[in-house]
């Protein structure tokens, strides 16, 4: 029924209609609704500037409310003897009772009968109104105001305004404005019909024309009645039935030229049928994925893969049916991007999957995850103890100024954790870019191991251990980077000195050969395991993280000697195992033969 497009024309035109019609009703009716409480909370104001105007001439010092509320009584009888609508209350702050009304509750609780909210808003002196619906029966507008005397609330004043005929009124207007809308859509619905009509005669004409074309008559010409977009379409049409008979020959030339683009493409191309059936592949589908052993000649896909093409399909695609998705084969990943493909009456007989080998993208992609994810971590963690320190600070809710120094401390303690984290980056980032710069001179590396050692001689000392240095029989002089080198032996031995126990033992060893010199480190630690040893370099992996993070590290400490290491033309390995130690070997040349301006 949808497909017509006069049945389409004329429901969306109505639908127009009845949406215009509908918001302009709904807004009349709200409009009116909100001008009616308007006009009732205005009407409330007025009452109460009268009663808070006759409550001032009354003399309230003396016993406040309660003592005088006979005069307030007599003041609230004169103003309904005279027709007001309003139901009036004055409540007394002191007791909560209602001592004058307009109603026959004089005397009462006034948690009793009135709104217990709107009640202690006023008693905390404020003016408060709201729309209730009284036992779900009797809809009313109750406002109150507070009633002060010497700058003291001493009570309140609380109005009540019925809302019945004003929501009655309401009601009758509600029915007006429907049989409005539903004679309007009667005249809409009738000119919709009237007016589609005359749009989709001629195209219905046109279509005609155009299936009989379809089926090979190419002689079918449309008459021109109009010079409006409709009679644009019956010449379109006319110039298409000429133009088609031309683009059928080139059709086959075309078809013959895409062939040859798909089997020379780079990637890989499969078209599978309604039926699972591989209709058509490229040389690269074949080389990507079919069977191992098998020639050009011979090649075929098992259906295990076909099926998990299809699967990929039925999973992955979107609502016009194009969709991609990763799949792992043969240890490699692909990524599929597919699409259907449809017959002549654009029912989907089968899917055309394009298949690249996206393995090292993922690799790489991977490798940025996770170097933003932990960048990101660690930036965070620092981050967020400056700020809850620092709002501490801000707030005044630390006075001890002992405690003020500690969070200080703790927020300059997190900064440089951060400027460490940010310097080792830039470090990597150098060494990524190749820009970094050896300052390349001849230095003696026993005078570096040995202070080295006394920096983190204090370290060593307060956990109780000893380290023993073994040097070769006479001092090695070599040509390096003073500083870095320094960084990465500081690195090592610092780890050493964390992971290992207390009363443990460090050994140093430096010996030379024919023409490097080796620095190992060996610690009495715990250990790593072999899962953990191969990932030991990798960027911001810790192999005890909660330990790591406590002791400041960023995890990147391994990864920058590494890289200082190999600009130097230098090896460095880990030699571990659980519970026997680790050890640490720097092999570098003892000569800086090779280009230090740009490593």
């Amino acid at each position: 029924m949808f497909k017509s497009l006069r049945v389409r024309f004329t429901m969306i035109y109505f639908l127009l209609v009845f949406i215009a019609m509908i918001v302009a009703g709904v807004f009349i009716i709200r409009a009116f609704e909100d001008y009616n409480l308007d006009v009732v909370s205005e009407r409330l104001d007025d009452l109460s500037q009268i009663m808070m105007s006759e409550l001032s001439k009354i003399e309230l010092d003396n016993g406040g409310l309660e003592g005088s509320k006979t005069l307030i009584q007599e003041t609230i009888d004169w103003h309904a003897d005279i027709g007001l609508r309003e139901e009036i209350y004055v409540v007394d702050a002191s007791t909560q009772q209602i001592v004058a009304t307009s109603t026959e509750n004089l005397g009462r609780q006034a948690s009793e009968i009135l709104n217990t909210g709107l009640v202690v808003e006023g008693m905390l002196g404020r003016t408060v109104e709201k729309n209730l619906d009284l036992e779900n029966v009797v809809k009313t507008k109750d406002k109150v105001y507070p009633i002060l005397s010497n700058g003291s609330l001493i009570g309140i004043l609380y109005l009540r305004y019925d809302l019945t005929d004003i929501y009655s009124s309401m009601s009758q207007t509600q029915f007006i404005i429907l049989q409005a809308i539903g004679m309007s859509l009667a005249v809409t619905i009738l000119s919709g019909i009237i007016i589609a009509k005359s749009i989709t005669e001629p195209i219905n004409e046109i279509t005609q024309k155009a299936n009989r074309l379809a089926e090979g008559d190419f002689n079918q010409i449309v008459e021109v009645r109009s010079d409006d977009e409709i009679g644009s379409l019956s010449k379109s049409f006319n110039f298409l039935s000429a133009e088609l008979k031309r683009s059928v020959s080139e059709i086959s030339s075309e078809k013959s030229k895409l062939e040859t683009i798909i089997n020379y493409m780079e990637d890989g191309l499969i078209a599978i049928n309604a039926d699972g059936q591989v209709i058509h592949s490229n040389p690269k589908a074949l080389k990507l994925l079919a069977g191992q052993g098998q020639g050009p000649e011979n090649a075929r896909f098992d259906e295990d893969l076909i099926g998990d093409l299809l699967s990929i399909y039925s999973s992955g695609k979107v609502n016009n049916g194009n969709g991609s998705k990763n799949l792992s084969y043969r240890g490699q990943i692909l990524r599929v991007n597919f699409a259907p493909f449809l017959d002549e009456s654009s029912n989907k007989v089968g899917v055309v999957f394009v298949l690249q080998d996206v393995t090292e993208e993922e690799r790489l992609e991977n490798m940025r995850r996770e170097f933003v994810a932990n960048v990101s971590h660690e930036l965070k963690t620092p981050l967020t103890s400056i700020k809850s320190y620092a709002e501490t600070l801000l707030d005044g809710d630390v006075e001890d100024r002992g405690v003020q120094d500690q969070f200080l401390q703790v927020i300059n303690t997190e900064a440089d954790r951060m400027s460490r984290l940010v310097r080792d980056l830039l470090e990597l980032s150098n060494f990524d870019s190749q820009s970094v710069r050896l300052n390349l001179e001849r230095h003696n590396v026993n005078r570096l191991l040995d202070n080295c050692v006394l920096k983190l001689q204090v370290t060593i000392n307060q956990n109780h251990q000893t380290v023993q240095k073994s040097y070769a029989s006479c001092t090695i002089d070599a040509v390096f980077d003073y500083d870095k080198i320094e960084q990465v032996v500081l690195n090592i031995l610092s780890n050493a000195v964390k992971y290992s126990g207390e009363g443990t033992d460090i050994s140093i060893n430096l010996k030379e050969a024919e023409s490097t010199f080796e620095i190992a480190i060996k610690d009495g630690g715990t250990g790593i395991s072999e899962n953990d040893l191969e990932r030991v370099f990798e960027r911001f992996y810790r192999v005890d993280k909660a330990r790591s993070r406590a002791n400041g590290g960023t995890g990147l400490g391994l990864s920058i000697a590494k890289e200082i290491v190999e600009a130097h033309h230098g090896q460095i390995e880990i030699q571990s195992a659980l519970g026997k130690g680790t050890t640490v070997r720097i092999t570098l040349p003892f000569n800086g033969d090779f280009d230090a301006k740009n490593v």
